[in-house]
């Protein structure tokens, strides 16, 4: 089991459908403990979905945007499990008036919003949460390939490209306490996130094509193990890297490739 003894804090579980979910299970399995996060509404949607994992992960309220709230679930995590090993951040948002080909017509405040939850959120979870991080220890983010531009996903899109930059600063500046910091780059998955942004349907099919490995929309386990190995000591010297988990997509360009 390569993350036995391991402590993890996972976020964004609400169905058992997301990749922190398949996130949670696995590390599980491994012999890591977890503990999850939520808020608002979600909170209790949280804990029934991780009720279906184990009996004993502890859930804390949460909101990303309230620094007193994070500073309070930070202690709570420090008094309930102790210092963590790692901590996956499963945190997106965009208002509608931010996606759906809307680009042009977005005020600043809807895109400063995309961006404060979806990117700038990272650097709150890691410097809150660095007090009680072990040495070694990981964080890992979840991402989805902004190399090119996606109709209908628009200052999600964007956000995605500062989170990757963020990535790559936090890992500089935390890594001389231990803590590795990474993404994992998802191709589409039919998870609660995804059903917000508009066109994903037809890229399900458009994907599964075009990826040299195939890709199951249904199915967030192989990017769970993605997650789970940037979680375990088997990437010791992996810092600042965005790990695309797609089936091969981001590897493959053009449109005009054949259908498998």
């Amino acid at each position: 089991m390569i993350l036995k003894d391991k402590k993890f804090l996972i976020t964004g579980i609400l169905t058992d459908k997301s990749i922190a979910y398949a996130s949670a299970k696995i590390a599980i399995e491994n012999g890591a403990t977890v503990v999850a996060t939520g808020f608002g509404k979600g909170l209790r949607i949280t804990e029934r979905a991780v009720k279906r994992l184990s009996d004993d992960i502890k859930v804390f309220s949460m909101d990303i945007e309230n620094q007193a709230e994070v500073d309070a679930a930070v202690e709570s995590v420090k008094q309930e499990v102790g210092n963590l090993d790692g901590i996956l951040h499963a945190i997106a948002f965009s208002p509608t008036e931010a996606m759906g080909g809307n680009f042009l017509n977005t005020n600043i405040s809807d895109a400063v919003k995309s961006f404060e939850i979806s990117a700038f959120s990272l650097k709150t979870l890691a410097t809150s949460f660095q007090p009680i991080l072990n040495n070694p220890a990981s964080i890992v983010a979840l991402d989805f390939d902004n190399s090119q531009a996606w109709p209908g996903y628009d200052w999600q899109g964007v956000a995605k490209s500062s989170l990757q930059s963020i990535v790559r600063y936090l890992a500089y500046y935390m890594g001389e306490n231990g803590v590795r910091v990474n993404a994992v780059a998802s191709g589409p998955l039919a998870t609660t996130a995804a059903k917000n942004i508009p066109g994903f349907s037809d890229m399900n099919e458009e994907w599964d094509n075009r990826a040299p490995l195939g890709w199951d929309t249904k199915n967030p386990e192989p990017v769970a193990k993605v997650v789970n190995f940037l979680l375990s000591d088997f990437s010791e010297m992996v810092t600042g890297e965005i790990i695309h988990a797609d089936g091969g997509v981001h590897s493959i360009g053009g449109s005009m490739l054949p259908n498998k």
